[in-house]
């Protein structure tokens, strides 16, 4: 089966109280949701009463937006599994998507490996986008006390501001500044600023880097500057780096580098994303990693810009960065520049 004709599995994950919820009840009222299954801890989280049509059983709703909604009652393999097979013998209606919200305090990490790794799931599921919601106001403390929320941030492809309305601009400013700093790969929507668009939310990646979307600094520059650096205070041990190369890559090298990489280094390694140009291949390859785990390659049909170099995003907590791009270059025999992030 080839990857088109697998059901893309969007995660939708943030902090408790970042907005989670609110967006899920927005994405709800999307035409373009009527074919979804959506996994959620518990119903009483979200208030569906009034999208409510009828209760299939304990843990089954159906909603009259036409998708489905479930209770994760056990583990995530289970309830995946559980949907195929009640989709299959016709017990709910087929759906052509999953969104699984995942808990305020999850770590993304072990949800991306169950999707990636368990044998029935990968040969009928395929990841989708991860989308991370961040609390404007409370991003500082939610990132500085918590390493899941790091985790949450670094994971994303895209990166949704929520409570930007009640925040000042230095605030705002200084968030996007610092989400863009910790994940120069995800392109950030503000929710209070932009309508929304749902396609966009769930099907915008397969770039390393992509255009972004910045809320307007309105002034007040020594103010945001000001913000930027004491946010940065709490996630300086966090740091990302882009990194470019000007010639065709051996990919067994590099999938070998890769791979001792992150089995010394992969708990600290919190996402690699790039386009790479291998040797022998007229079209890209797009990889994309987590932590201890690494999508499946996905080989491009074109390159999406003139631009044929390959470019990798590196996001890493406590690596000495010099000494990554170093040893990329002494293993693949490469020359590596390091790219400033705009």
């Amino acid at each position: 089966m080839t990857s088109s004709n697998l059901t893309p599995v969007n995660v939708l994950t943030g902090f408790l109280g970042s907005g989670k919820t609110t967006l899920l009840q927005r994405l709800l009222h999307s035409p373009r949701m009527a074919r979804t299954a959506v996994l959620i801890n518990e119903f009483g989280d979200i208030g569906l009463d009034h999208l409510l049509v009828q209760q299939v059983d304990e843990s089954v709703v159906l909603l009259q937006s036409g998708c489905i909604c479930c209770s994760i009652r056990d583990d995530l393999a289970s309830a995946l599994r559980g949907l195929l097979g009640r989709r299959e013998r016709g017990e709910i209606p087929a759906f052509d998507r999953i969104v699984i919200e995942t808990t305020g305090l999850a770590d993304p990490g072990p949800i991306l490996y169950t999707l990636l790794s368990e044998p029935v799931i990968r040969h009928h599921f395929r990841l989708g986008n991860v989308i991370t919601t961040v609390d404007v106001m409370n991003a500082a403390l939610h990132l500085s006390r918590n390493p899941e929320g790091i985790k949450q941030v670094a994971a994303a492809d895209v990166l949704v501001l929520t409570k930007s309305d009640l925040a000042g601009t230095a605030q705002v400013t200084a968030v996007s500044e610092e989400l863009a700093r910790l994940n120069p790969s995800a392109t950030v929507w503000d929710s209070a600023q932009a309508s929304l668009e749902v396609d966009f939310l769930l099907d915008a990646m397969s770039s390393a880097a992509p255009a972004r979307y910045r809320p307007v600094n309105r002034g007040d520059n020594a103010t945001a500057a000001d913000a930027t650096t004491g946010l940065r205070a709490h996630t300086e041990s966090v740091s990302s780096m882009s990194l470019i190369v000007d010639r065709p890559m051996d990919w067994t090298a590099f999938g070998i580098w890769l791979s001792l990489l992150l089995n010394r280094h992969g708990d600290d390694v919190l996402r690699v994303k790039g386009i790479l140009c291998v040797a022998g291949s007229d079209t890209p390859v797009f990889i994309n990693g987590v932590q201890h785990i690494v999508h499946p390659p996905q080989h491009l049909e074109r390159w999406p810009t003139p631009d044929h170099r390959s470019r990798i995003v590196f996001i890493t907590r406590d690596i000495e960065q010099g000494k990554l791009r170093r040893s990329l270059e002494a293993f693949c025999k490469l020359r590596v520049a390091e790219q400033a992030v705009a």
